[in-house]
């Protein structure tokens, strides 16, 4: 019997939020961090994907940032970024990024994106060109890319990993049984398939991926993801509670107590991953530094 039929049930959705979700705003104002990503007209996936954490990163002094515009060519039912016909690249947007991000004062900085697919390279070269231009512009600063699936291109994987980003993220999002209803547009072998080919290029690449909770998964499921994220060398996962950004997104079925939040992480540590990040309000980025710290000492 698994800790989640242990515990007296989950808060199903939809009621008010029970009480581990709701957080207070953070002290420190975010306007100097807003202030930086306006002067260089910049999208962060903290806005566009309404991230709740965004209050409390922008005041902390950080941000994801997100390239190749503010529109994704891909309609996910978990996902508030706008969806349509993508915007025109603009080329200095990786030097933006990099004098953004020395701006304010990162040593670990997050690239992430929508999916370009109608980009003949989804995008590759610009995500390469963007690290390149932080550890240009940075000195001794670490580099995490979160990037979509780029169809499992090998040659794709390969521009970004050869850019020498010090993790690459791909998160699978959903176990298995679910990723139709949540990921129409993609694949959970395919995303399996670009950790493997990330981890195969460059076998010292630090490779992660993430979960959502609160979709209807179970326990089991979740271990066997956590199973298949290994097999293919995934070194970092986050599980995180998924909150419906709209109505007209995938229902939230439940509110995902921290007892079963702390129990897989438990179970997931035994896989052999090298850092396991779980909580309700963990996302893909949060506090990423901090995970990449513990890792390496």
């Amino acid at each position: 019997m698994t800790l989640s039929t242990l515990l007296e049930g989950e808060i199903k959705a939809p009621r008010r939020l029970p009480p581990w979700l709701r957080r207070s705003l953070p002290a420190e104002s975010s306007e100097k961090t807003h202030g930086i990503l306006a002067r260089y007209g910049l999208n962060t996936v903290c806005e566009s994907a309404m991230c709740p954490n965004r209050n409390e990163c922008y005041s902390g002094g950080t941000a994801t940032f997100m390239i190749l515009g503010n529109v994704c060519t891909r309609r996910c039912g978990f996902c508030a970024v706008e969806t349509g016909r993508g915007e025109e690249l603009s080329a200095d947007e990786p030097a933006r990024v990099a004098d953004a991000a020395s701006a304010m004062g990162l040593s670990y900085v997050v690239v992430t994106s929508v999916a370009r697919d109608d980009l003949a390279d989804e995008g590759a070269v610009h995500f390469a060109e963007t690290v390149k231009s932080i550890k240009r512009r940075i000195d001794g600063v670490r580099v995490e890319v979160l990037t979509p699936d780029f169809h499992a291109r090998r040659e794709l994987i390969k521009t970004v990993v050869d850019a020498a980003p010090d993790v690459y993220n791909h998160n699978v999002e959903t176990v298995r049984r679910l990723q139709r209803e949540v990921r129409v547009q993609a694949s959970y072998e395919r995303s399996l398939e670009v950790l493997l080919t990330a981890k195969e290029i460059n076998s010292e690449i630090y490779t992660k991926s993430g979960l959502m909770l609160g979709l209807g998964e179970t326990d089991a499921e979740c271990l066997e993801t956590g199973r298949d994220l290994r097999r293919v060398g995934c070194d970092i996962v986050t599980i995180g509670q998924y909150l419906q950004p709209t109505q007209g997104h995938v229902d939230v079925v439940d509110y995902v107590r921290p007892e079963r939040f702390s129990y897989l992480a438990e179970e997931m540590k035994k896989l052999g991953f090298h850092d396991v990040f779980s909580g309700p309000y963990v996302r893909s980025s949060y506090h990423a530094g901090e995970s990449y710290e513990a890792i390496n000492g």
